[in-house]
């Protein structure tokens, strides 16, 4: 049977009779939008992207889809606010069936569509050390290089603060760190502990301006070997160390503060508990900790952790509720003092990576490759509508070890 789209077409206009997107297909076809303003044109490129949608018929068949190039879109700012604001009207079985054997007969005879190469499907216990490093490193294989076509000078690998002044990213991120210090109230002197501390922005930060020794700690080989040539750099290598290793590995004598900046979110709900009381081992009476991290606000099929980011990201990541995450803490023994939000400033913060990734996307295709490039193309605009929409929130909660 040859692909055909005749039926696609017209189960599309019947099904979709209000359609604020046009689609767009390969044999120069097409299903014009219902709304004459603005609207994104999917691009089906070739049947291999409807046999995907068959394949696996979630985010994750579209995804693929995207990744392999089978499926474009003109907008895909404009085709994020379809898939997350659109309400499509309820289809009846009947309709569903229909619509599933026309899209059939659009593939035609093909064999299955391969799995985008850079896809992973972790193996192992779920949170296992072995297998939060195998997913740390996935995430991480892009290399340095990739992510400087994005972040700031800093490297600071997490949400920045425009909302106290700052007009650009590296004020933003200056902003933010500053606020970690004040809020651990650091002195000269005191030793801090720094979980997932990425290429070392904090830790040098915290080093040159509140004269502390820091521990930073990292699972990525690659984040490791860029932060200690930039904590050399910097002129602290007498008071920062950046060791490869795991929060669960640690044994160390206690800490004055302990700051913990994009990390919770990894740790997953079957470690959230482990995770709150080797932090409170690893904290002297009296010490502060302070845990920044994204957080669970609503569920929807296209908030992360979904099956797109599980394979295509960050393998396992797990955005818990706040309240969940301060249970862990308390259980722990920790007393919460304080609690914000920063919910728009991530948003903000991923504009700016945005516009940096967008202007320097050939750059990051040449360093990562087609498929690479794209997810981190989706993926940042998926998680700042996320930000936007209310679906994640990002807190700091400053706690304190009685």
């Amino acid at each position: 049977m040859l692909a055909d789209t005749t039926r696609l077409r017209r189960e599309l206009q019947r099904t979709l009779p209000t359609r604020p997107f046009a689609v767009e297909l390969w044999d120069g076809t097409r299903v014009p939008a219902t709304s004459d303003n603005g609207h994104p044109t999917f691009r089906v490129r070739s049947p291999q992207a409807l046999a995907h949608v068959l394949r696996s018929p979630n985010q994750l068949g579209i995804g693929r889809a995207y990744v392999s190039g089978h499926l474009d879109v003109d907008d895909l700012d404009g085709a994020l606010q379809v898939v997350t604001g659109w309400d499509p009207p309820p289809l009846e079985r009947a309709d569903q069936v229909r619509l599933g054997l026309a899209l059939a007969r659009a593939t035609g005879i093909a064999r299955p569509p391969e799995i985008p190469e850079m896809e992973i499907r972790q193996q192992g216990a779920l949170h296992s050390i072995l297998r939060d490093k195998e997913a740390v490193a996935f995430h991480y294989n892009s290399g340095n290089a990739f992510f400087q076509t994005f972040l700031d000078d800093s490297m600071t690998y997490s949400c920045a603060i425009f909302s106290r002044g700052a007009t650009t990213l590296e004020e933003a991120q200056a902003t933010k760190l500053e606020l970690v210090c004040t809020k651990l109230a650091l002195q000269a002197g005191q030793r801090v502990l720094d979980v997932g501390c990425g290429w070392g922005a904090f830790a040098i930060h915290a080093a040159r301006h509140h004269g502390v020794s820091v521990l930073g700690i990292t699972l990525s080989e690659e984040q490791a070997a860029l932060a200690r040539e930039k904590v050399a750099a910097a002129g602290v290598s007498d008071r920062v160390e950046i060791r490869l290793a795991d929060y669960r590995e640690l044994a160390e004598q206690p800490f004055d503060a302990i700051s913990s900046i994009g990390m919770v979110e990894h740790v997953g709900e079957t470690q959230i508990d482990a995770y709150a009381r080797q932090l409170h081992r690893q904290l002297k009476p009296g010490g502060r900790l302070l845990n920044h991290g994204i957080a669970q606000l609503q569920r929807g099929e296209f908030q992360t952790p979904g099956p797109f980011n599980e394979r295509y990201v960050f393998p396992d990541g797990e955005t818990l509720p706040l309240s969940r995450i301060e249970l862990a803490l308390e259980r722990a023994g920790f007393v919460t003092e304080h609690v914000e939000n920063f919910q728009h400033d991530y948003a903000e913060t991923l504009r700016h990576w945005i516009e940096r990734y967008d202007e320097h996307y050939e750059e990051a295709e040449r360093l990562v490759g087609s498929e690479r490039a794209r997810v981190w193309r989706l993926y940042m605009r998926a998680a700042r509508n996320g930000f936007e929409n209310g679906f994640t929130g990002i807190y700091q909660v400053r706690c304190s070890r009685p």
